[in-house]
């Protein structure tokens, strides 16, 4: 039978870093492929004590419907939590409980935009979230990424053509990148946006696992125009598998993304919901972040200490102060693709080549992303040294 799949999805193809995944269940494969937090860093044992408290003392809470915005007990806490950050503002801001920021970030975007419409983002970007505004048909644009951010003049160009709806970036410890975006351009980016009246999707799920240097104001914090929208999520700081993160807009969004989520999933899990609630309510959440920045501080000096000591002098490599990944770039003219499908069929390290970054269908690119907080001390020491003696082999001293 031939099956006409709707125009929505017709273009959308399968995430190359799945695809490469699929090495990586072999027991002989390193992998630097994965973008999933330490498994060291998850705190199993206080979320089995709360939600066996939970089930024991108050079970029809966590297995009974809830309200689409959200378990209000943790609503309150997180606006709470996020007033005292100056990201919202109680006036005109409403903060929405999400199944994590990937369903924020696409619910922005069924509301804002329609077929057609342009959506600027950094270029590379995060491959969940380019697939879910391909979804919805927008014309994607990608504005390249400078060591600070995204490239201000080229976003003012694409500005003054008219008709971009919506910005999303990614400004701090980017994901493809690893690199932050300044203070002086997350103002630009903010004046621009009210100059040429487009929305801005600042999409931040690495925020709290800075590990160097010093933090960096949102740019929901400047928005006085309710021009912002703001996700983040638990899935970094306690664990990916609650999928619960939350999104933070100008209340008629936020009322729009209400009634859409409500047709998606109705509510967001209210066991996984009320387990966040319970720890930060009983967990002291410095001591927690101080640990899993310790954890990464560690991986990433470790992983950019071995890549200074084993990688041609031809590649290179950003140096995040945060986050989860390294961004290495081979020279120009360079087999990337090739570099990365002989790393995993033949020496079995997986890394993910930067094409699935890429904007536009076609477009090149000569990176590829490392992920330091999955792998073992050990992994990233050995599976370094052969990556390095490849890059090496195929790129030159």
């Amino acid at each position: 039978m031939n099956y006409n799949f709707s125009d929505k999805v017709t273009g959308l193809q399968a995430s190359a870093i799945r695809e490469i995944l699929k090495y990586c269940v072999f027991p002989d494969i390193i992998s630097f492929a994965a973008g999933n937090p330490a498994p060291e860093a998850f705190p199993t044992e206080t979320i089995r004590k709360i939600s066996d408290g939970m089930l024991a003392e108050d079970p029809i809470l966590a297995l009974q419907y809830n309200i689409t915005e959200g378990y209000t007990p943790l609503r309150d806490a997180l606006k709470k939590e996020m007033q005292e950050k100056g990201i919202f503002n109680p006036e005109v801001d409403e903060l929405i409980i999400t199944s994590g920021a990937q369903q924020a970030n696409e619910l922005a975007t069924k509301v804002l935009c329609n077929e057609g419409d342009k959506l600027v983002c950094e270029a590379p970007s995060f491959i969940g979230s380019l697939n879910s505004f391909r979804s919805y048909n927008v014309n994607l644009i990608g504005v390249e990424l400078e060591n600070d951010g995204m490239n201000m003049d080229a976003l003012e160009e694409e500005l003054k053509k008219g008709g971009v709806k919506l910005i999303y970036v990614i400004p701090n410890f980017q994901n493809p990148t690893g690199l932050t975006m300044s203070l002086e351009k997350r103002k630009k980016l903010y004046e621009l946006a009210c100059r040429y009246d487009a929305m801005i999707l600042e999409d931040n799920p690495y925020g709290d696992i800075r590990f160097a240097g010093e933090d960096v104001v949102s740019i929901k914090s400047m928005d006085t125009e309710g021009r912002v929208i703001y996700s983040g999520t638990f899935s970094k700081t306690l664990a990916p598998g609650l999928r619960v993160g939350y999104s933070i807009a100008p209340k008629p969004v936020s009322q729009k993304m209400i009634v859409c989520k409500q047709v998606s999933d109705v509510h967001t899990n209210i066991w996984a919901q009320a387990i966040c609630l319970k720890f930060m309510q009983e967990v002291e959440m410095s001591s927690h972040l101080a640990k899993l920045r310790d954890i990464y501080r560690h991986k990433c000096s470790l992983m950019l200490g071995e890549m200074d000591k084993h990688f041609s002098k031809k590649v290179t490599y950003t140096r995040p102060e945060g986050g989860l990944f390294i961004w290495a770039t081979v020279p120009d003219g360079a087999d990337m693709m090739g570099f990365c499908k002989k790393a995993v069929e033949e020496y079995k390290v997986a890394v993910v080549p930067g094409t699935a970054f890429v904007i536009g269908e076609g477009d090149k690119s000569n990176s590829f992303r490392l992920n330091f907080s999955t792998p073992t001390d050990d992994q990233i020491v050995r599976g370094i040294e052969i990556l390095g003696k490849l890059t090496k082999e195929m790129f030159g001293e």
